[in-house]
This record gives C-alpha cells, structure tokens and sequence, in this order.
C-alpha cells in the first residue's frame, strides 16, 4: 500500500522535474512564474487600498478634538508621505564637503621668511561642522548597507509594519500567504534547487570525459546554463533581459553591479560565463568544483587572493585565449542594496581587452534580493530567499566599451560605473564598499585636512 502511494506521488514528481529541466534546455517559459507574479501585485494593491483605508479611520478616531479634518486628513497624508520614502531618497539636500578623492594641489606660494600666519574664525570651520551633522542624521554609506524600505507592505513579516493584523481580511490573506510559501513553495523550491546541484555535478562530469574540445565547450556552455537556470526557478525567479544585441559574445570582461549572490545565476541563465574567486567548502564548494570540470573557471586559495600580481596575470591569461568566455566580474567587491552603485576596484580594468557592462536592477516588493552578510549568514539568506515570493529584476546589456588611449585604469573604471548607475536607475557614488568592514582611509582624513588648513591660508592673506 505505502510503496503504491510513494509509486503514485513520484511518477508526477519525476514527470514536473523531467520537464523542468527540458524547458531549462530550450530557455523556454510556459507563463506560469509570469502570471503568478502579476497576481501579486494585484493582491499588494489590494493590501496598499486597505491599509490605507484602515490608517485612515485609526487617524480619524485617534485624533485630538481640537484638530480639524483638515489637519486629520493632513497628518495621514505626511505619515504615507514618510512611509513612501526609501533608501534612495534622501532626509537632507547636502553640499558634499568630504569626498573620498585626491584634490588638486594649492599653487605654491613665493617663500617668504616669515612664517605662515593663520588667522582662525569659527565661521570657517562651519561647512564641516554642517557636513558632520548631515552624515550623523543620514550619511550616503551605511544606508547602502540595510535592506531598502518598500513604500507598501508586501505582505511579509520580515518587512512588517504590524499591518498583519489591521484588518480581518489583510490578516487571512497573509495566513494563507504564509502557508503557501512555508508549506507549498519552499519543499519544492528546496528540491528544485538540490536537482540543479545534481545536474551540474553528473553533467560536467560526463561533459568532462568527452576528448573534442569544441564539443566539450559546447556541451560544457549548455549544461553551465541549463545548472543556473534551475537555480534561477527554484526562487520563482521571473527576469527580463533587454539589448541583448550587447550580450557578452567573446572573451573579455562582464562588469555588473552587486547586490547578492543571486546575481551569478540570474546572469548566467541567459549566457555562459568563466567565474572567478575563492575557494569555499561546502555547498558552494560543491558547485565549484563541478564547475570546474568541464568549464575555465578561475579559484583561488586564499593566501593567492591577496596577491594582486598573481590574480591580474591568471586574468590575462584567460582574456588571451578567445576561445574562452567572458569573466564575470563585479568590481564593487561586496553587496549593495541594489539603491546605488558604489566604487569599482581597478584591477580588472587594468588587465586590457573588452568590457562589457551590465546593469541589475532588482523589485524588492516580491522579495528583497540584498544581502547583508553582517547580520545573515549564507544559509540564514538562502532560507530567506527560499520562503520569499519571488526574485524578480530587470537585466540591461549596455555596449561594450574600451579603455581610451591616456586614460587611467580609475577614470576607465569610472566611466563603466556610470553608464551602469544611470541605465539602472541606481545612485553613483564615489565611496568604497569596503566601508561596511573597515574605517575610512587615514589619506582621506589628511587631504581634508590639508584642504582646510590652505582655506585658513588663503582667507589669512
């Protein structure tokens, strides 16, 4: 009797995995993750209509008797107002003072055998006392570090305004919303995403054997796709690639904005790419290593990591050879909350050949694709990511651009920084991601300094 259940329950199991995978081959959709996804926003905005709604009343009946309807009608509309404001928008308009940029040098000054008299007035250190007072209320690198804030609840606990309970109906919505993603999706995206593993481990294993190097690449290119394309649907993922007339064709150099592990897997769904880093164990070191089969991958130990020369000549070797594929790069060096676009390091700018710049823009209301490695684990963000709605994001292929003749390898890396930020709606910003693990550099400090102290010259003269 049991095994006539087990019989019946995993022949349909096997048939859905079975077709997942044929349709991961062809890179087709049957519509189902699409539709789902336009469903929810219909149940977000029916949760948006009803929370308002009920704030709306709650004000009416909370309100002081002495404050008109006016003013009642006034103060829920600056609480939406404030709820409407996220990551991106600023408390404060600021004249940015402290920059993380080298200025030009003062012009020297004739000698003179008098010493350099300073006259000081407390007006002229104001600019800096008003800058330190805007970085305490709300400073441009830390809120890069936090998930950023939806204007409307979407209906998870995780991004909760206690709106859960504001209204019977709010409140079955999200019980049956709840049941749904922890009972429903989560086993089957959990399962899902171990037979993407499996696949990548059997098939570059099989793929690995085969002695003709052009089938091999071949081979090696579709099972690298169809292995993130199964990961890619065992988070619900719906994403939408535009000008793919720039997608990444020969070797060089696939330069994107970070904002979570995710982003390999979403990039690879649509094109095969060589990727580089360190060596991990576990999960990820399982994944590695059978990709490393049958593709050119490049991983390091750790103590190779550090060592700059080392990294940039495996680069160089890779981009040489153009049979090789593109390196997935991403210059920021750690994850943003996909808000804003912060400092490319230059060593893949340096190396030479073709960048191809690619822009990510994630929609946080189906699940926030961020991750902040300080507060969650790899596992604690998987399983976050497991129980979420969906990941749904927008991918831009921009042209492929060059370093200039003359043009620094800082100023080159600026340049595809740019293009990315404006393409993806995404704030550019000159700071350093590494500030979310180590203080601001003490040159920094020094130029501020020395910059100040010449103001006190100039102003004395």
């Amino acid at each position: 009797m049991i095994s006539a259940l087990l019989s019946i329950f995993w022949i349909p199991l096997g048939g859905f995995l079975s077709f997942l995978v044929f349709i991961s081959a062809i890179n087709k959709s049957i519509g189902v993750r699409k539709a789902y996804v336009n469903l929810l926003l219909r149940i977000f905005e029916y949760g948006r209509v009803s929370i308002e709604t009920a704030s709306k009343e709650n004000q009416t009946f909370s309100r002081n008797p002495k404050t008109d309807d006016k003013q009642g009608v006034q103060l829920v509309d600056d609480a939406d107002s404030k709820e409407a404001t996220n990551g991106v928008a600023p408390l404060i308009t600021r004249d940015a003072v402290l920059l993380p940029q080298a200025q030009e040098p003062a012009p020297e000054k004739p000698v003179s055998s008098k010493k350099d008299e300073i006259n000081f007035d407390f007006e002229k250190c104001l600019d800096y006392v008003k800058s330190g007072v805007e970085a305490i209320i709300e400073d441009d690198v830390t809120s890069r570090f936090e998930a950023e804030e939806l204007k409307n609840w979407n209906m998870l606990t995780r991004t909760n305004r206690h709106y859960e309970f504001i209204s019977w109906k709010i409140t079955l919505i999200w019980m049956v919303g709840f049941f749904i993603r922890y009972v429903f999706l989560m086993p089957l995206r959990v399962l899902v995403c171990f037979v993407g593993v499996l696949f990548t481990v059997f098939a570059n294993f099989i793929v690995a054997l085969i002695p003709f190097r052009y089938l091999r690449n071949s081979l090696a290119s579709l099972s690298f796709k169809i292995t993130f394309r199964l990961i890619a649907s065992s988070l619900s993922s719906l994403i939408k690639f535009h000008n793919k007339q720039y997608k990444p064709t020969v070797s060089g150099f696939c330069v994107a904005n970070h904002t979570s592990p995710l982003d390999v897997a979403i990039l690879s769904t649509d094109c095969t790419y060589s990727l580089i880093g360190q060596r991990h164990g576990g999960f990820l070191g399982v994944l590695q290593r059978a990709l490393a089969r049958a593709s050119p991958h490049i991983w390091f130990e750790r103590g190779e990591a550090k060592d700059r020369h080392l990294v940039a000549e495996r680069l160089k070797q890779h981009v040489s050879d153009p049979n090789n594929p593109p390196i997935l790069i991403f210059p920021e060096g750690t994850c943003i909350n996909n808000t804003s676009v912060m400092q490319f390091k230059k060593g893949s700018f340096e190396v030479g050949g073709v960048i191809y710049p690619v822009a990510i823009k994630y929609d946080p209301r189906f699940g926030d694709a961020f991750w902040n490695s300080a507060k969650y684990s790899m596992m604690q963000y998987l399983y976050m990511m497991m129980t979420s709605w969906a990941i749904v994001c927008d991918v831009w292929y921009l042209p492929p651009m060059y370093r200039q003749e003359g043009e620094s390898a800082i100023d080159f890396a600026n340049r595809v920084k740019s293009v990315i930020a404006k393409q993806g709606g995404l704030i550019d910003l000159v700071w350093d991601g590494q500030l979310k693990r180590m203080k601001p550099k003490k040159e920094w400090k020094e130029i501020q300094q020395v910059e100040f102290a010449n103001r006190l010259k100039s102003d004395s003269t």
